[in-house]
């Protein structure tokens, strides 16, 4: 019975495992992806090939024009806003939201908290049980171990999001009064002194090495330099398709000789093993990842078919929570998924995010995808007659009676502002 229940043990740690991996890439870039896979191949001796050899810099020079569709080029962004950004996948009430950027601007580089609670409490006039559930918003973030007050909350953290079966009592003393084990990898140490067995102490150990002790490090603010398209969207025979790239969907070939091997110790069947699994998981973690973003974007390409076929007025509003229920899967999953994402479409290489515009609500009732009155206001001013400009009002009545949008003076002047288009006098 005992040896049943250790068993499903390990085979929970190995899901776990491959679900982490899967995650983990699912958020890659093409380019990050290959850059992973590379490694694995370099420790791992049974990847024969893999398909990496493309020339991403090649691609870019001959893809170096990009549309005049606004700010849509990725910029730097930093750890800070990268934590806010994750917040509106949470169902984090209004009132709290000032409060939870304040723990997010509080944290270091590295990620872990640099003030009390206490005194973020006091701050931010709320009492101390509404900053500790602040805090347990932002420790829900990724990646897991964000926001924790030392080295030691940072590794219990990313061990019970890990494994579930991990003692994460007896995983906190060994942090505490034994650091060096860990580092040592001291087995028999450990086993003897809390009373495991030894391959539980071994698979604590892995777990904790697994772990990021700089959880920040890993939002660190990195500009790309270059992008690099996913995927394709096409017209073919009246429809809009979507053609992968090689470099979304790389292949491993393994190298089978080693099945011939008769005559290898235990232990070097084990590590074969071990080694074979992995590549098994990464190929499996790469079509999670594919399987996911395809079908993300033909909803994308579903919800926005007017964009498509005729242009960026005609961009509609769209959330990742109506993706996501949509195909049934989380709204981090579709975060996860678009996050450094790209496409080529016909009117250049566009970040998927770019297709989940911010709704606003007009005085009729109706939404209409603030972006594409961005560009519809820019589009006024510029066929405008330059010796008589419009004003903010007159560009106002102008969207209402030509697209029937109906929005305030004033918001056209935000947008106006945004555009960096200065107003009707400065515009004679």
């Amino acid at each position: 019975m005992q040896q049943r229940l250790i068993q499903e043990q390990a085979l929970q740690w190995k899901m776990n495992q491959s679900l982490l991996q899967a995650i983990q890439l699912l958020q890659f870039s093409s380019a990050e992806l290959m850059d992973y896979i590379k490694e694995v191949a370099n420790e791992n001796p049974l990847v024969e090939d893999v398909e990496t050899n493309y020339d991403f810099s090649a691609y870019n020079r001959g893809n170096d024009t990009h549309p005049d569709l606004g700010d849509i080029n990725p910029a730097e962004v930093s750890m800070y806003e990268k934590l806010k950004g994750q917040l509106f996948t949470l169902d984090v009430p209004e009132n709290m939201l000032p409060i939870v950027n304040y723990g997010i601007d509080s944290l270091d580089e590295t990620g872990y908290l640099s003030c009390e609670l206490k005194t973020w409490a006091e701050d931010c006039d709320v009492s101390l049980e509404i900053a500790e559930r602040a805090l347990s918003i932002i420790q829900s973030l990724e990646p897991v171990g964000i926001g924790a007050r030392s080295f030691q909350e940072c590794i219990i953290l990313q061990l019970r999001a890990m494994d579930e079966h991990t003692n994460t009592e007896i995983a906190a003393n060994v942090l505490e009064n034994h650091l060096e084990w860990i580092a040592n990898n001291e087995v028999e140490m450990i086993a003897e002194e809390y009373g495991l067995p030894e391959k539980d102490a071994s698979g604590l150990i892995d777990n904790i090495r697994a772990c990021h002790p700089k959880p920040g490090n890993l939002l660190a603010s990195q500009k790309a330099n270059y992008i690099i398209p996913e995927a394709a969207i096409v017209k073919e025979e009246g429809q809009w398709k979507i053609s992968f790239y090689k470099w979304s969907k790389p292949t491993i070939t393994i190298n089978h000789s080693y099945e011939k091997m008769t005559d290898l110790e235990k232990i070097e069947k084990d590590y074969l093993k071990e080694k074979r699994q992995q590549i098994d998981w990464l190929n499996q973690a790469i079509s999670y990842r594919v399987n996911s973003l395809e079908r993300i974007i033909r909803q994308v390409i579903q919800k926005q078919f007017m964009y498509f076929d005729k242009g960026v007025e005609w961009l509609q509003p769209l959330t990742l929570k109506e993706v996501a229920d949509e195909l049934d899967i989380s709204i981090s999953t579709v975060s996860r998924s678009i996050q450094n994402k790209y496409i080529q479409t016909s009117s250049g290489v566009l970040p998927i995010k770019f297709f989940f515009p911010r709704g606003i609500e007009q005085k009729n009732g109706k939404t209409t995808a603030a972006f594409a009155i961005k560009q519809i206001i820019a589009t006024i001013i510029q066929t405008e007659d330059k010796q008589k400009p419009l004003s903010d009002e007159g560009i106002r009545q102008k969207l209402s009676d030509d697209y029937d949008i109906d929005i305030a003076r004033r918001t056209v002047m935000k947008y106006r502002k945004q555009l960096r288009i200065p107003s009707s006098m400065k515009r004679k």
